[in-house]
């Protein structure tokens, strides 16, 4: 495989001012193919800008390995550092960072002109800054001021200085945080499109799980440094590796189990009941966890998947669907459906869950299926 950046076994520690020393990444390894757009994604402290830092030279790591297309950048073992400048890709910061008494023309000029090698002429300058200004939408914008332009043509401004000198790598640092949501969205679309036309590698951080799942061909999650899952929004969100990804991506109804039998599934008993799920060697003692758009509400019990009832405390309608959320005793749901107005508050109701719908973990505590389940978002 055609790899565009290589991060293997890489390490980062920071001591604090108390003396303790915190891993902000933890022995990480991801491969980008080229023409991905990978995206790293986690909350706060989870060690994703630091990574990408890392591969910018703007941070200095402890141990491991980087490489940018077929030049090592990083190499503990062999003492290799390239400083930032040589590192052949370009950066787009969280803050905008644009000259405030420069044009915007001259912003984007300014990577050209700083070029040591393969240095543009004047003429071919002015002629790419026209070119990269007028893809990003902003080829009228070129003689205004950053005070003179909106938070969103200002993002547009940033961008096209990332694109400008032809980089076949673009890392982005939550580059569209500082923005509204209707013109994050809209940005979202113009830089996925910018990306595929272009063609260049884009290793993007955010916070947002939606921004992730729209722009990523594959997402790293990371928790405490760790990459916990590297896969394609489709295999993070329906086969998460892990409890903190399940709960981390999406929304998620939780169930402590504790098994009580195994055959062609396991049946655990829970709060709402016994609970059957779609494998025969789940743990003894478990977290089960099943999304809202997995559940089927009905006046009867289900026949072909688990049931439990639950009494309606809240009717949410959201435009594309309405969720439901009930109280089974001591356990909350989550349920989302597209039939409107079906039930009402203190409606009791069936809920139905499939078996294979069950996402199963080891309990990570020693609490007992008899602890009351919460249903939890990420935020």
């Amino acid at each position: 495989m055609d790899h565009s950046v290589v991060i293997e076994n890489l390490s980062k520690r920071f001591r604090r001012r108390d003396g303790a020393v915190v891993s902000a990444i933890d022995d990480a390894t991801v491969r980008i193919d080229r023409g991905e757009f990978v995206v790293l994604l986690g909350p706060s402290g989870c060690g994703k800008t630091t990574l990408l830092r890392s591969v910018a030279g703007l941070e200095t790591p402890d141990s491991g390995l980087i490489r940018v297309d077929d030049q090592i950048v990083y190499d503990s073992a062999n003492r290799i550092s390239v400083p930032p400048e040589h590192r052949r890709l370009s950066m787009m910061f969280q803050s905008y960072a644009l000259w405030p008494h420069m044009t915007a023309r001259k912003n984007v000029q300014y990577p050209l002109e700083n070029q040591r090698q393969g240095r543009l002429s004047r003429a071919a300058m002015k002629d790419t800054v026209n070119a990269v200004l007028t893809l990003v939408g902003i080829g009228e914008l070129g003689d205004q001021y950053p005070a003179q332009l909106s938070g969103g043509q200002q993002q547009r401004v940033a961008l096209a200085r990332a694109l400008v000198n032809d980089s076949d790598v673009v890392l982005f640092d939550e580059p569209l945080s500082n923005v509204d949501a209707k013109v994050r969205e809209q940005l979202r679309i113009e830089l996925l499109a910018t990306q595929k036309r272009l063609g260049f590698t884009a290793l993007f951080v955010t916070h947002d799980q939606s921004e992730a799942m729209e722009l990523a061909t594959r997402i790293a999650v990371l928790d405490k440094g760790k990459v916990q899952q590297f896969g394609t929004p489709e295999q993070i969100y329906n086969d998460p590796a892990t409890e903190y990804v399940a709960k981390f991506i999406g929304t998620t109804n939780e169930l402590a189990g504790r098994r009580q039998s195994t055959g062609e599934t396991t049946v655990y008993s829970t709060d709402a009941g016994d609970i059957h799920t779609g494998r025969p060697d789940d743990p003894e003692s478990a977290t089960l966890l099943w999304r809202p758009e997995a559940g089927h509400l009905s006046d009867e019990r289900p026949t072909d998947m688990n049931g439990f009832q639950g009494r309606v405390v809240a009717s949410l309608f959201l435009g594309t669907h309405t969720e439901y959320i009930l109280e089974s005793g001591m356990v909350r749901s989550r349920v989302w459906t597209g039939r409107h107005d079906r039930f009402r508050v203190d409606d009791t109701v069936w809920i139905g869950v499939r078996p294979q719908d069950m996402m199963v973990f080891p309990r990570t505590t020693h609490a007992q299926a008899g602890t009351s389940a919460r249903a939890g978002a990420a935020s």
